[in-house]
């Protein structure tokens, strides 16, 4: 599995409704996209929005049950889209080591992520026990759906988590969203639930 995510920072005086538009209007679009686990129509605001953000933000995160889906997403006709609305995203990409959905991700309101550098010399096998387990007690703690992930290029860590309430703690580095559509596999087609 691979997760993925673009994340595009909008100025100041954006009028965010235009987001939550297109959210609405291009999100079922991508209902049942083959090898699709889910993607998660994310935004933050800078002012007005229910999560403190230092930025507007429009920042889809997806989970990819296989690479083809990925790439043939990226070399579709909605990616160039957004490239043509927006600009030419950086688009990150990490190594699942677990994605979890312990619930109905549709009922998912918000979201978390934090992303953390990796040490040099750092012992990955610990790393991604403890990256796992953290992702275990987000589910107790409520969470529809946990990933943890990491990037060999840049040696980042990501922690990303759907919630259907507001977490009630976070770290002090974890960018919160709101979601604004789920898109999921067609019926029959769903990723594997778990996974180490």
């Amino acid at each position: 599995m691979i997760a993925m995510q673009y994340s595009i920072a909008l100025p100041a005086d954006y009028d965010m409704d235009i987001i939550e538009r297109r959210i609405r209007e291009k999100g079922p679009l991508l209902d049942g996209f083959p090898h699709l686990a889910f993607k998660a129509y994310l935004s933050a605001r800078r002012e007005g929005g229910a999560l403190p953000s230092h930025e507007n933000l429009y920042a889809p995160f997806y989970l990819w049950a296989a690479p083809e889906g990925m790439d043939a997403f990226l070399t579709s006709p909605g990616f160039a889209g957004l490239a043509r609305d927006f600009g030419w995203p950086m688009v990150r990409s990490w190594i699942v080591w677990q994605a979890q959905c312990a619930g109905a991700l549709t009922d998912a309101r918000f979201a978390s992520r934090r992303i953390e550098a990796i040490a040099p010399h750092a012992d990955l096998a610990a790393l991604k026990r403890a990256a796992c387990d953290a992702g275990e007690a987000a589910v107790r703690e409520g969470a529809l759906a946990t990933v943890c992930a990491f990037n060999p290029t840049d040696w980042s860590l990501v922690h990303f988590r759907l919630w259907p309430t507001l977490p009630m703690t976070q770290q002090q580095d974890t960018q919160l969203y709101e979601v604004g559509h789920v898109s999921l596999p067609a019926p029959g087609h769903e990723a594997a639930g778990s996974g180490h």
